[in-house]
């Protein structure tokens, strides 16, 4: 087992990466919470939840089952974790397990910050692109129907245990999504870890355990040096979303149906790597060579929609990190090296977006 600590003071914790960590670890003696409510989902449940309740067979466990899906990940569905709380008499000592991928973390977690004004939890991620990203960091929330994560709350686990053995029931589809992520963080900020991904590519397509782990491990590593400095997402963390913004306005723009996350990112990076490329931060050599490793992990490159270039901009307003009416985005300087900004060409961006989407 391989541990990657999160820096947070008083508020630090571990990420715990290896095979059977369902079954063979000693992490759930370690909570001393006595009421345990285990969030899944429908897809997960059969497969995982009676082995993850298992674990606690001394103290009161409860389960809520979601529907699965990124179209659930709403207050609707939130207000069916706090019924099943409110139901069991949960006090303020409990902890919620979140086991599923990023949309079970993320709702599991904000139910958590939210519950008597805020309760443990853990996350147990069970897909490759939550246990790379969603599950570290402390971001949780709900969409809104015109905007992805518009509501939820910062709110830290006390531990993220992300067992390798999960990922060989996870569909290739899935897989691919989080790769997404993976290829991220050597975009932004480790360009040795990107040819890294190129080297071993048919380890990780493969499903080598060892690959597997240090591509997690080395994500996790870049996520948790990130948060250490920014975890309100004040400054530098917004690296973090390269790609996001627009991928986040595909999936808006979808009712988020069309594309898994990882892949509405995956469509992102391509066009942000596009424009960095025409504001001259990057080669048209480095942008081929990114769109090189998505292809080859079998992501997405092309929107190939009918989505309009005015409501990808109006879409993209939305965003978290717009400021004062101007879309701020990630951009690259170098492969490796990402910055944030607002002070470009915004007729540069218009022709941009319009040669990709049509024009209203």
């Amino acid at each position: 087992m391989k541990t990657v600590e999160i820096d947070l003071g008083s508020r630090s914790y571990p990420i715990h990466i290896g095979s059977g960590l369902l079954t063979q670890s000693d992490w759930p003696s370690r909570l001393k919470n006595q009421q345990i409510c285990i969030v899944t989902n429908e897809t997960i449940a059969p497969l995982y939840l009676a082995q993850t309740k298992a674990l606690f067979k001394d103290k009161t466990v409860i389960d809520v089952i979601l529907p699965d899906g990124e179209k659930f990940k709403s207050l609707d569905t939130l207000a069916l974790i706090f019924d099943g709380l409110i139901d069991a008499a949960f006090d303020r000592t409990c902890v919620l397990i979140a086991l599923g991928g990023g949309v079970v973390g993320d709702i599991t977690g904000y139910a958590a910050a939210s519950y008597q004004r805020g309760v443990d939890f853990v996350q147990i991620p069970t897909t490759l692109l939550a246990q790379v990203d969603s599950s570290v960091g402390g971001k949780t929330g709900v969409n809104h129907p015109r905007g992805k994560n518009m509501i939820g709350a910062f709110h830290q686990p006390k531990a993220v245990i992300t067992d390798l053995d999960i990922l060989k029931t996870l569909p290739d589809r899935e897989f691919s999504a989080g790769m997404a992520e993976v290829i991220k963080y050597g975009a932004i900020m480790d360009s040795t870890f990107l040819q890294w991904l190129d080297d071993n590519a048919d380890a990780l397509l493969d499903r080598d355990v060892s690959a597997l782990q240090y591509a997690i491990a080395r994500s996790c590593e870049c996520k948790a040096q990130i948060v250490a400095e920014d975890e309100l997402e004040g400054g530098r963390r917004a690296l973090l979303n390269f790609g996001h913004t627009y991928g986040h306005a595909l999936e808006s723009l979808s009712n988020y149906s069309r594309w898994l996350h990882g892949e509405a990112v995956a469509i992102g990076m391509t066009l942000a790597s596009e424009f960095s490329m025409a504001l001259g931060g990057i080669t048209a050599e480095a942008h081929q060579q990114l769109v090189e490793k998505l292809q080859k992990f079998n992501l997405p490159i092309s929107a190939d929609t009918d989505i309009t270039s005015d409501s990808m901009i109006a879409s993209m307003l939305r965003d978290k990190k717009s400021r004062d009416g101007n879309i701020r985005l990630v951009l690259l300087e170098g492969m490796g090296n990402a910055f944030l900004s607002d002070q470009y060409d915004r007729k540069m961006f218009t022709s941009h977006l319009e040669k990709v989407f049509a024009a209203d």
